[in-house]
């Protein structure tokens, strides 16, 4: 079993930057890539980073340029830094850890206020 849950999501104004983190746990060793989506109300949840185990990193065009995604092996976390958001940027965002299956978090309530 894997466990998935986000944190550091919260109220920040236009312009701002927020830090997600996405603590993995349980049968880590079958996890390869990692991957942070965000879904607002009304719309289909979006891809916004993925980070594979060797480090590689892709970013959806909307993010590219405000957004990192980065991975520390030895505390088992993602972390998406998000710089320059916007009101637009007000989403539930989820992690998703991923090998033969994919496992999700709950997810994080981020709010940009204008």
């Amino acid at each position: 079993q894997v466990q998935v849950v986000e944190s550091g999501g919260g109220l920040v104004q236009a312009g701002g930057s927020l830090r997600l983190s996405c603590v993995v746990s349980g049968s880590i060793f079958a996890i390869n890539d990692m991957f942070w989506y965000r879904q607002a109300p009304g719309n289909m949840r979006a891809l916004i980073a993925t980070i594979t185990r060797g480090g590689g990193t892709t970013y959806g065009d909307f993010v590219k340029g405000r957004v990192t995604i980065s991975r520390d092996h030895a505390k088992k976390t993602v972390y998406l830094q998000m710089n320059s958001l916007k009101p637009e940027d007000t989403a539930v965002y989820y992690c998703a850890a991923c090998g033969d299956t994919c496992h999700w978090g709950q997810g994080t309530q981020v709010t940009v206020s204008s």
